[in-house]
């Protein structure tokens, strides 16, 4: 019996620094966050955009620790802008001077605080993108590549911020 507890309490020393949870996310001790309005300063970028982002990211910090959401003053706070909202051509049709493909590009300036260890603070850009085939209208499938996007940023801002990448 005190054979197996000497080497659980072993295992448990080598384990590392960092606070767990149980789904991998390094809270470093912090059980509360909080979540910014995230303001579009792009110029194509509508306040949906920055909603939608916002949104995301709690959504996925909720789904993926053991944080505890709250309105302001978290102990771990994400703030920022969406700083990028562009339309560019990704691909040529063969032989043609004619776009088959475009590409929306979100880029999303991030700064976060952990209050529990300021050594984990950072601030930083984030960009993704989804292509859509030229022959679509943007306004009718941007919706849907503004979810992809978000699913892409968002698993990246986590990932930089709680996954200790």
């Amino acid at each position: 019996m005190w054979v197996c507890l000497l080497g659980f309490a072993v295992i448990l020393g080598h384990a590392g620094c960092g606070v767990y949870t149980p789904y991998g996310a390094q809270t470093g001790g912090a059980q509360t966050f909080s979540v910014d309005y995230f303001t579009p300063v792009a110029p194509l970028a509508g306040p949906e955009v920055g909603q939608e982002f916002t949104e995301a990211l709690k959504d996925l910090i909720q789904r993926q620790s053991t944080l505890r959401w709250v309105q302001e003053g978290g102990e771990i706070q994400y703030s920022g802008r969406i700083v990028g909202y562009d339309v560019s051509t990704s691909a040529v049709a063969g032989g043609q001077e004619v776009a088959s493909q475009n590409r929306l590009t979100m880029q999303v300036q991030l700064r976060y605080v952990h209050t529990l260890d300021p050594m984990l603070d950072f601030e930083k850009t984030f960009s993704r993108f989804a292509d859509f085939p030229a022959t679509s209208d943007l306004f009718d499938v941007e919706g849907e590549l503004v979810e992809e996007i978000n699913e892409q940023l968002t698993q990246e801002v986590f990932n930089a911020s709680l996954g200790n990448w």
